[in-house]
């Protein structure tokens, strides 16, 4: 049995729940991971089952503990993370009325499209940090209010996957103000519901949450999920913040100048101010960390899921040299991609192949190869895909690079940062530093710093700059970046030429594609 102090960071993902265990000392004591499924009974559809999610927390959290024995008392609190941007209805007893639809969902497009046609979204976007899009609450709201008007007036609150546990915890229904603020309904200078946005939505501020600080303690953990967990039904939970801004935390990217750079399924690029900051162009988001610090920067749909999405249609080809692990499907992508040259000889790969968010905000743009010629083989078509999701936060960091000056470091994080050649690839077309933290779980690890800030453990977030070891060091290589240097611009003109016809080719697919 393991004695002394424990803190426990827990990152509600969108294919898994991720609870790690830190000791005193930040040694990682226990991890423990718990996935769901996604459902989507038609193309534009992306949900989940609400209950499948709760009970992945409570059995990731069970696990941890279980690895190790510790003992419930022992736990100094725990502190949560989530995705953004899911949303769900539930009735006046808390039951599901929805499933959880997230951030992948694209059915809210039309409304999306028809708020921005009729409404002043610049002055919402300014206020609020959030691009007009599918994936925002606002936007999923209003789908609901015009499709399914029958769940929209018996709705009593409309809630976030974290929102629902909490209430299933606790019995309160609490947002932080940093899942709030990616929701396109909060006003992130005054920290409440914004009118004009609630008056788009269709609802008064009491069918939401109330909104409270990043670093809220819960207590009075219900009885019944305190002994399933193992924990002590006075063990606090610090309320947390979004996996975006906790990643932040928990790579060490803080002060002026330090990007995040995440790749998992999906894909963003981050960086902290003293200030909210929004784009005139509209391109980036602006959340809230704490009451003085926000994350500026942009989610991308296409990270990699772009990889994966390779790997399957080449699934037969790799099936003699891989065996029959997915880990090592994507190690031989890897390795094959390394007999490519930097720049793919000249082939570029647009990789919106689920619609994009930033810098786009396009639901409708689509994926696509520019220059393949004959000479191409699999490890150009290969190495292309990754270039092109790395290409693509590049158009992301310009945007940021406009408002805040350039960059000096980057940290990356995510599966991505498992890979010799994708970490050097960042580097190569940022032409930056890449450093890549000991702690793969940064969102796990963001949520332990911030839970020690809340507890008055540390002051300042720089205080914990001892926790977080390197493990690589990525220089530019200067060749490669010459190449990349000239390929980013043609890559920057060919979606953008291409712009006119993504939704063509959306209604096409649409109409014929079943």
């Amino acid at each position: 049995m393991k004695m002394g102090k424990y803190y426990i960071g827990v990152d509600i993902g969108t294919t898994s729940t991720k609870t790690v265990i830190y000791g005193e000392n930040a040694e990682i004591i226990s991890t423990h991971h718990v996935e769901y499924p996604l459902y989507s009974p038609v193309p534009e559809f992306a949900e989940q089952d609400p209950e499948e999610i709760f009970w992945a927390v409570v059995n990731s959290i069970k696990g941890a503990i279980d690895k190790e024995k510790i003992p419930g008392k022992n736990i100094e609190f725990v502190s949560l993370s989530a995705a953004m941007h899911s949303l769900m209805a539930v009735d006046r007893h808390g039951i599901p009325m929805t499933k959880c639809i997230i951030w992948a969902d694209q059915r809210a497009a039309k409304w999306a499209e028809k708020v921005k046609g009729e409404r002043l979204d610049r002055e919402l976007y300014e206020r609020t940090g959030t691009p007009i899009h599918p994936m925002t609450p606002l936007a999923k709201i209003v789908w609901i209010k015009e499709v399914q008007p029958a769940i929209f007036s018996n709705t009593y609150k409309f809630i976030s996957v974290k929102e629902y546990i909490l209430h299933k915890l606790f019995g309160v229904y609490l947002v932080d103000y940093s899942i709030a603020s990616s929701t396109g309904l909060f006003n992130i200078k005054e920290f409440t519901w914004d009118r004009e946005a609630l008056s788009v939505a269709g609802i008064s501020e009491e069918r939401l949450s109330e909104p409270v600080s990043t670093s809220y303690i819960l207590r009075g953990l219900k009885q019944e999920y305190a002994i399933k967990i193992g924990l002590s039904p006075d063990t606090p939970f610090v309320i947390g913040a979004s996996d975006g801004v906790l990643s932040n935390l928990g790579v060490n990217a803080i002060r002026p100048g330090d990007v995040a750079v995440t790749i998992g399924t999906s894909g963003a690029i981050r960086t902290v101010t003293n200030r909210p900051v929004t784009d005139p162009k509209g391109r980036i988001f602006c959340y809230v960390l704490t009451e003085n610090q926000w994350v500026i920067g942009g989610p991308v749909n296409n990270g990699g899921i772009a990889l994966r999405w390779l790997r399957d249609v080449l699934e037969n080809s790799l099936k003699g040299i891989a065996g029959s692990g997915e880990a090592d499907s994507y190690g031989v992508l890897t390795q094959i991609a390394s007999k490519a040259q930097s720049g793919s000889d000249g082939l570029i790969f647009i990789p919106y192949l689920t619609g994009e968010r930033a810098p786009l905000w396009n639901a409708n743009a689509k994926a696509a190869f520019f220059g393949l010629g004959i000479h191409h083989r699999k490890e150009h078509i290969i190495r292309s895909v990754m270039e092109g999701v790395i290409f693509n936060l590049y158009a992301v960091m310009m945007a940021i690079r406009e408002i805040i000056g350039e960059p000096k470091t980057i940290r990356a994080t995510g599966g991505f940062a498992r890979s010799d050649l994708w970490r050097q690839m960042l580097a190569d077309i940022f032409n930056l530093e890449v450093i890549v933290p000991q702690s793969f779980e940064s969102s796990c690890l963001g949520a332990v710093i911030l839970g020690l800030y809340a507890f008055g453990k540390i002051h300042d977030f720089s205080d914990v700059s001892k926790w977080i070891g390197i493990t690589y060091i990525h220089k530019p290589i200067p060749k490669n970046v010459k190449i990349y240097q000239e390929l980013i611009p043609i890559f920057l003109n060919v979606s953008k030429a291409l712009e006119n016809e993504y939704g063509k080719i959306h209604e096409f697919q649409k109409k014929w594609v079943k």
